[in-house]
């Protein structure tokens, strides 16, 4: 894999300029402050958020919509203190026309078939538009990149590149639910960097061509690898022994959309489930373009997204499913995931009470590069790998395991173990042992100082509370945030050494980070205590800010949150709402990018409406959030901005 280019670190700021309005939060690690009261220079010491209340139709417009009413104080080392008021800015609604990368306007969010065709709308006959995204979630602010043009780009400041992708769009026009039937889209975004201000405006927009990977299946949570790469994902894989017997509907109207042909559904070439549920990769241009590619050995599950540890080879994944696992990757090379290592975790439970605590043990499942696996995918049908029964065939020569909350019956076919491994994951994982009884294993980030992973388990409930498994915890369905110590030194269970320093050895919940299901809704029909964090997705941590931010996709609160722990004083601060029914997405926090920290934010399908959670709420709020949003087909892309309120306040 080529590593993209890193420019050279720039040169610290000597001071914080206090303009009004400053739009971003200007916390690099060595800021001297001397120009802005106290004596000598002063430098960051602590970030701490102060959080806002839960939105409530006493002002409805606040429900309706991306509101901040959180603020951030700045401390610093000679005892003063800045307080900030944090806002939101939108980079871009989905389904607006914006300028294109070599010229001319391309829709935001805007859906393409394999050979860069756009895939149109035509439920409604006289109304026909390109499908658009309301659906936008993982996002990558990179690192500036050498040689980006700012004249040729167009940049009146410095020049910074993201990507966004788009997990799936509601419905159609006629209100029939398009999940999953469309192939995702990714987009390069070329930002122009005020850097008098830090404050990001949109230049260009890049839909990278998808052909090298098939196609996109269901892109979901995202993160930013260490030498400045988009990790994407790929959830809910589709069930090979389903999808290739041409019964899974879902996937068939994937392939007919990405390649524009009803027919490519009778093609097993092209409708072929086992190149989907991978991890795909975009390497970003200094002109703005980018280039994917899918990577195969990373084990095919439900990837919610994954997170590369400091030593550039250890990789921990989300798996966002029923019966989902813990799987770690290591790389045989730095940099490069195109070979190496894939483990399941053993869960050995040391507790069940509320959600539970357990010691982890590795099995390892096999070595492979993503060349000789994507060979096998395309080479191998489901029936090549592995005999599986949904009914007990009373013939011993199978075993029983629980795949996506029912019984399976597995038999591997001889020879077959590296094939299952990469290809049935989540099958095969569960015949050697490893525990499969996770639910809803979404993000995972890692605090590198403390050497923690943290990963939202989203809803603890059916597989890892039914006792169908070797996990059998409590709850709450409202979900938890789990810490897992990092350690060198580790063999797997074969007795074989683990090559890395960054192997998960334990598993707890923090009692801050633990839901609270409500017996009742509440008043404003909550079903989980709007106080506490409930159905946790997306996770990112800040190693200079100390603080773990956690966003919602909950059917338990009526407004979904982003919230801000820091990990040194156990603080919990509510920071940001979305619109009723929307999901928070799109979470990065960026420490330092010429000079200015970042707090990236999106959210996907507002005015998605539960019973009995909206109830109360939706006569009000529904035709706010259509408004708002282009009638709920809409939705944004943007990032939390903040301006002082005040000078420095020095506490002597």
């Amino acid at each position: 894999m080529t590593t993209a280019q890193l420019a050279p670190t720039p040169t610290r700021r000597s001071m914080l300029r206090m303009f009004a309005g400053m739009p971003l939060l200007p916390l690099t690690s060595s800021f001297a402050l001397s120009a802005c009261g106290g004596g000598g220079d002063a430098t960051v010491t602590a970030v701490n958020f102060v959080g806002m209340p839960a939105p409530n139709l006493s002002n409805a417009a606040a429900m309706a919509t991306t509101t901040v009413g959180s603020s951030l104080v700045v401390s610093y080392s000679d005892g003063s203190t800045i307080t900030y008021k944090l806002s939101y800015a939108q980079l871009f609604m989905t389904g607006n026309t914006v300028p294109a990368v070599g010229g001319g306007n391309v829709v935001a969010g805007g859906y393409f078939d394999i050979n860069g065709n756009p895939i149109i709308d035509r439920s409604v006959p006289g109304k026909e538009r390109q499908f658009y995204s309301d659906c936008p979630d993982g996002m990558s602010l990179l690192a500036p990149l050498a040689g980006a043009d700012a004249a040729k780009l167009g940049a009146k400041g410095n020049v910074l590149f993201a990507v966004v992708q788009f997990e799936y769009t509601s419905r159609d026009l006629a209100q029939a639910s398009q999940y999953g039937r469309l192939p995702s889209p990714i987009a390069v975004l070329t930002l122009d960097q005020d850097p008098a201000t830090g404050r990001l405006t949109l230049l260009r927009y890049y839909n990278v061509p998808t052909k090298p990977a098939y196609g996109l299946w269901i892109t979901c949570g995202a993160s930013l690898s260490p030498w400045n790469t988009h990790l994407s994902s790929e959830e809910y894989e589709p069930d090979a022994f389903v999808a290739a017997a041409g019964k899974d509907d879902r996937f068939n109207s994937f392939i007919a959309n990405l390649y524009g042909d009803a027919n490519a559904t009778k093609d097993p070439a092209r409708a072929n489930p086992y190149l989907y549920g991978h991890m795909p990769e975009v390497t970003v241009k200094a002109d703005g373009t980018g280039t994917l590619k899918k990577h195969f050995c990373l084990g095919r599950i439900s990837h919610e997204l994954v997170h590369v540890c400091p030593d550039q080879r250890t990789v921990l994944m989300g798996d966002d499913a029923t019966n989902g696992g813990a799987f770690m990757f290591i790389a045989d090379k730095a940099a490069d995931l195109s070979a190496g290592t894939l483990y399941v975790a053993k869960w050995n439970q040391t507790s069940g009470v509320g959600p539970g605590a357990a010691t982890l043990s590795w099995i390892k499942l096999g070595r492979a590069t993503s060349a000789e696996i994507e060979a096998l995918a395309k080479s191998l049908k489901p029936t090549d790998i592995m005999d599986v029964a949904t009914a007990d065939p009373k013939d011993a020569s199978y075993t029983r395991i629980r795949y996506s909350g029912k019984d399976n019956w597995v038999r591997l076919k001889p020879g077959m173990e590296k094939a299952a491994a990469f290809l049935e994951t989540h099958r095969y994982a569960a015949l050697v042992g490893g525990s499969l009884g996770f639910t809803k294993w979404e993000g995972t980030t890692v605090n590198a100082k403390d050497k923690i992973a943290y990963i939202a388990m989203s809803y603890i409930q059916t597989s890892m509370i039914d006792g169908t498994t070797d996990v059998k915890v409590q709850g709450p369905k409202a979900g938890a945030t789990y810490a897992m110590n990092l350690r060198g030194g580790q063999k797997d269970l074969s007795g074989a050494a683990i090559d890395s320093e960054w192997v998960p050895v334990d598993m707890a919940a923090p009692a801050a980070l633990v839901g609270q299901d409500l017996a009742s809704a509440d008043a404003l029909g909550n079903l989980a205590s709007a106080d506490k964090i409930a159905n946790p997705d997306n996770l990112k941590f800040s190693e200079k800010m100390r603080t773990l931010f956690i966003g919602e996709d909950s059917g338990m609160h009526v407004n979904n949150f982003l919230w801000a722990y820091n990990v040194d004083t156990k603080q919990l601060s509510r920071v940001l709402s979305t619109p009723s029914g929307a999901e928070s997405t799109g979470l990065q926090g960026v420490d330092d990018a010429n000079g200015w920290t970042y707090i990236l934010s999106n959210f996907q399908h507002p005015g998605d409406w539960e019973t009995p959670l909206h109830d109360k709420v939706k006569a009000t709020l529904d035709p706010l959030v259509r408004a708002n949003y282009k009638d709920r087909f809409g939705a944004s892309v943007g990032y939390i901005t903040a301006e002082p309120t005040g000078i420095r306040l020095s506490k002597s």
